[in-house]
């Protein structure tokens, strides 16, 4: 019975790694493929939230409630807080600066109500 668990762990924990790896790569593609600042920051932020805990989501499963296991949740949820709210304030600090979107671009919401 308890080999039948250690099974059961390793696979979803590999599942967690490859969905972990397979979002963190996703996010390089978009880091070096997508036009602008502000689609290049959705790719890495939200793409590498999901990438990061796919892989903490591995260790946790893997180490437990041990010392281990916790540190890599308290780095999961640190991740999960900080990034999305990261992201967003480095968008509008280049929107700020006056950072232009590009071409392809179709709404602009604050394109009248920019602060200088």
């Amino acid at each position: 019975m308890a080999g039948e668990l250690a099974l059961v762990a390793d696979i979803l924990s590999i599942l967690s790694l490859l969905i972990g790896i397979f979002f963190l790569s996703l996010g390089m593609i978009g880091l070096l493929r997508l036009p602008d600042v502000y689609n290049r920051l959705h790719a890495t932020t939200k793409v590498g939230t999901l990438g990061a805990f796919g892989v903490l989501t591995s260790i946790i499963i893997q180490e437990g409630a041990s010392p281990m296991g916790i540190k890599a949740l308290t780095v999961a949820l640190f991740i999960l807080l900080t990034n999305p709210i990261s992201g967003h304030m480095i968008a509008r600090a280049a929107y700020r600066m006056g950072v232009k979107c590009c071409e392809g671009t179709c709404l602009d919401e604050y394109a009248g109500k920019r602060k200088k």
